[in-house]
């Protein structure tokens, strides 16, 4: 029972104070991939706790420390042994963790489903208005807007419109047009859909809230970074000028958008990447996030597993 409170309250905690701590990060900027895997790592550690938590109670640290090795079967075990299951604490403990694990697979799944059907129906409209550039790559809609955009997905494709071509240079288009390819090949909607399930599975939880926004804004940053690999940051900077005010679809991925003008000024001044202390650091800080929950709740099965089988071990060294 100590590990579950534990648990449940690590979980709490984690909802509530994560989401400040990891908004001061500093180095978050210099190291979007690094803080990406954070802010997915926290959220999984939190849902991990209060799944974890549930198991606690479920299962005694006896019934998992006999059966280490086949804890399926021990938990198999468990469900059909109707002393244990009389217990109220442990019918509501299950209970509470299916509807969990329901809860967050349903809400995932409408968010694809849901961002596919609409990114299928755009591309049914495009087909129709636009053209593909094999020079470019991209899609080329006949439209006055500057707007460059890509649509996820297994034939995903980026889209730009004759007004951003117009505008932008040559440099620029291609600059921005990697951008998109970068969030293609990292396959950065399913970043986000994650971010985005978490956050309607549990609303008003902070962290969640708080992920959704900042792993949006993220990508971004990402998809720069990878851009600037190939090409200068001056013509990524006055390409996402040229695209600040242009609005994409929601289920897209766009260069410009509301965040276009603090990038630009991140292309310009870009600060230096983290050193080599520093993001194992932070790598350190993701793996405890998401290993830290199940070594907690693992910790009273090992302890009686070991203690069985030391007790039995030395009971036989005695008898000979």
């Amino acid at each position: 029972m100590i590990v579950a409170i534990v648990l449940a309250l690590y979980g709490l905690f984690a909802a509530l104070a994560l989401p400040k701590v990891l908004k001061r990060a500093s180095w978050a900027d210099r190291a979007p991939r690094l803080a990406i895997a954070m802010w997915q790592a926290a959220g999984t550690s939190v849902v991990a706790s209060v799944l974890l938590s549930a198991f606690a109670v479920a299962v005694p640290a006896s019934v998992v420390g006999h059966g280490l090795a086949d804890l399926f079967e021990a938990c198999a075990a468990l469900l059909h042994d109707e002393a244990a299951l009389s217990s109220a604490g442990t019918r509501a403990s299950i209970a509470f963790a299916g509807l969990l694990l329901i809860r967050v697979a349903c809400t995932g799944a409408a968010v694809l489903l849901r961002a596919r059907r609409e990114r299928r129906r755009h591309a049914e409209a495009l087909s129709l208005l636009g053209k593909h550039d094999g020079d470019l790559d991209a899609l080329v809609v006949d439209y006055d807007e500057r707007l460059v955009y890509c649509l996820p997905g297994r034939k995903g494709h980026a889209v730009i419109t004759t007004g951003a071509l117009r505008s932008l240079a040559p440099e620029q288009v291609a600059a921005v047009l990697a951008h998109e390819q970068a969030h293609l090949r990292g396959r950065h909607h399913l970043v986000l859909a994650a971010a985005e399930a978490l956050a309607r599975a549990f609303p008003r939880v902070p962290l969640f809230e708080q992920a959704r926004v900042e792993v949006a804004r993220l990508v971004e940053l990402l998809a720069d970074d990878v851009a600037a690999r190939r090409h200068q940051r001056i013509h990524i900077a006055t390409a996402l000028v040229g695209l600040a005010t242009g609005k994409v679809p929601s289920f897209a991925l766009g260069a410009g958008g509301e965040t276009a003008l603090t990038r630009v000024r991140r292309m310009l001044h870009p600060q230096a990447p983290l050193g080599r202390r520093e993001r194992i650091a932070g790598l350190v800080a993701v793996a405890a996030l998401l290993v830290g929950p199940a070594t907690v709740a693992a910790a009273p099965g090992v302890a009686a597993f070991l203690a069985h089988h030391c007790h039995s071990f030395l009971t036989l060294q005695l008898l000979r």
